[in-house]
């Protein structure tokens, strides 16, 4: 199957499950995220008329953007090492992976344009994820006014992988709480309106839940090495 089905799937499951929660699916952004597949295959996903490519790793990211240039909106999707940030800085218009002060600072230093953030958030507690806690959020982007070529945009997170539905909602329902509350903060320096929840085996639970932007990899663009399936 070609990646223009696994797209027409993919919105399909994205206007049902607006349709479950009224909402209105031109307000969900889909990321394919390109990490495991080939530049090659980033331009038949870009070819079905998605605009937007995330990618987790800068080496991979500065390898299909010598081939695509700025044809897609980027997306660094993945942990960012501070030292990391000067490759991929001039190439990316949304980081969806902050969560401390010092890549904050070097993020700030090096942008020559305001750069879209998300604060990535541990809502799940699990040791393996990235992220800020919860009870820190609100002081961790207090803390952001002085950094003027950040934009936090919204909150990210990443759900365990489960089948447990019930966990994934509640991990996504906390995610969308905490970023109404940021919100009405009504800083200027972070709107917070978006929330970037929700991957191929969870995007329409997470889109139910508040999700404007998915990142899909798998389920749009297949697996690594693989056709997609």
């Amino acid at each position: 199957m070609k990646v223009e089905e696994n797209l027409k799937q993919i919105k399909s499951a994205i206007l049902k499950a607006c349709e479950k929660v009224d909402r209105n699916p031109e307000d969900i952004t889909v990321i394919a995220v390109t990490k495991y597949v080939s530049a090659e295959r980033a331009q038949e996903a870009l070819e079905t008329g998605i605009d937007h490519l995330g990618e987790n790793r800068d080496d991979g990211l500065l390898a299909k953007w010598e081939v695509l240039k700025d044809k897609p909106t980027w997306h660094f999707i993945g942990t960012l090492q501070t030292r990391k940030v000067k490759s991929i800085i001039d190439k990316v218009d949304f980081i969806h992976s902050l969560d401390r002060i010092s890549l904050a600072k070097e993020i700030d230093k090096r942008a020559a344009k305001k750069i879209n953030c998300f604060v990535q958030v541990n809502v799940s507690g699990e040791e393996s994820k990235q992220g800020i806690n919860p009870e820190d959020v609100a002081e961790f982007i207090s803390s952001m006014a002085e950094y003027k070529n950040l934009n936090i945009i919204g909150l990210m997170t990443m759900a365990p992988f489960t089948s447990d539905e019930d966990l994934l909602r509640s991990c996504f329902r906390k995610l969308k709480d905490i970023q109404a509350e940021v919100r009405d903060l009504n800083y200027d320096f972070a709107p917070c309106t978006e929330l970037s929840m929700g991957m191929s085996n969870d995007f329409a639970i997470a889109i139910e839940e508040g999700s404007t932007m998915v990142r899909i990899g798998t389920a749009l663009v297949g697996e690594k090495d693989q056709e997609v399936q």
